[in-house]
């Protein structure tokens, strides 16, 4: 299932983690696991943030994804299924044609 994955680092410890090195090999090691169909990196409400969308094959794969955020990065991790432009107009035309 295509998954929207958010996660927003503690200022702190993503600092340390530049410091160290080791927020990007975290982030390395991600996207190798991963293999996002698109990765994005910003600053929302004053914390750093990644966005990264892929597909979630089996929910159990959710504490192998989260944990390392969760332990090293003191983060706020979201996941949530989302759709692309296709997957909505599929979407809505089977609305339109239970609707009739």
């Amino acid at each position: 299932m295509r998954t929207l994955l958010k996660v927003t680092m503690d200022v702190v410890a993503a600092n340390n983690g530049i410091k160290d090195g080791s927020l990007p090999k975290m982030m390395e090691a991600t996207m190798e696991k991963l293999k996002p169909e698109a990765a994005y990196f910003t600053a929302m409400d004053g914390y750093r943030t990644a966005l990264i969308i892929f597909d979630l094959k089996d929910p159990s794969e959710m504490p192998a994804i989260s944990e390392p955020f969760f332990m090293h990065m003191n983060a706020r991790v979201e996941m949530s299924p989302v759709m692309n432009a296709e997957d909505l107009k599929k979407g809505l035309a089977t609305l339109q044609s239970m609707q009739k």
